[in-house]
């Protein structure tokens, strides 16, 4: 049974099982949280979050809309807190491609039909990795679960920027560092950063020596 309820920001909770430890709460969700933009949290509407340490596997993570907002369960067994954290950001970019409106959704579109026609193999998480090669191989069905996989990346990866710095990788797999940028930079045209955060360092660092070098992409505050 979960134990009682806490508040965070924009008027959302978060209730933890019993294996749960408070430092996931205190030192990851709770800031993760309080970086999303509130014009992206009221998109996404009132939050109830639960975090449980599943015992089976099998289990995963999953959001379901309800009569009083979104409820997200986040199993947090066998993932670090930080990625327990970056979890409950992608099931918020989820929601929040059902979530986008007709314009929205052509522009995200159309960005990506610039990546493709880029011939940009990688993506920004294994998720959307996967459904991207599925989709280059011809399996046109596919491009719906591409497009939501991609821009649930997106989003979450949007909030870690906002959260605390973030170090890019780079290689075939991953989202090149232009490519990136563009589709941060459109999100916070959607969802502008809460004074106080920052999208980009007021210096952009310019030296990167190699195809593996790090791409600095964000800082937590100014």
């Amino acid at each position: 049974m979960a134990s009682g309820r806490q508040r965070l920001a924009h008027g959302w909770s978060v209730a933890c099982g019993p294996d749960v430890s408070a430092t996931l709460v205190r030192e990851f969700v709770r800031p993760a949280v309080r970086a999303l933009p509130s014009t992206m949290a009221r998109r996404l509407g009132c939050c109830r979050i639960f975090l449980r340490a599943a015992a089976d596997s099998s289990v995963t993570s999953q959001w379901t809309e309800t009569e009083v907002g979104l409820d997200v369960s986040v199993m947090t067994g066998g993932c670090d807190d930080h990625d327990a954290a970056m979890e409950l950001l992608l099931c918020f970019g989820q929601a929040l491609w059902l979530k986008l409106s007709d314009a929205e959704l052509r522009a995200y579109w159309n960005l990506l039909d610039g990546e493709l026609t880029e011939e940009i193999t990688g993506e920004i998480d294994e998720q959307a990795l996967e459904e991207k090669h599925a989709l280059l191989a011809g399996i046109r069905r596919r491009l719906g679960r591409y497009g939501g996989a991609s821009f649930a990346g997106t989003a979450a990866e949007y909030v870690h920027c906002l959260w605390h710095d973030v170090t890019i990788r780079t290689g075939r797999d991953y989202l090149p560092a232009p490519q990136l940028r563009r589709r941060l930079e459109l999100l916070a045209r959607w969802f502008p950063p809460d004074r106080g955060y920052r999208l980009f360092p007021v210096e952009q660092p310019v030296r990167r020596q190699g195809a593996d070098a790090p791409y600095r992409c964000g800082v937590r505050h100014i």
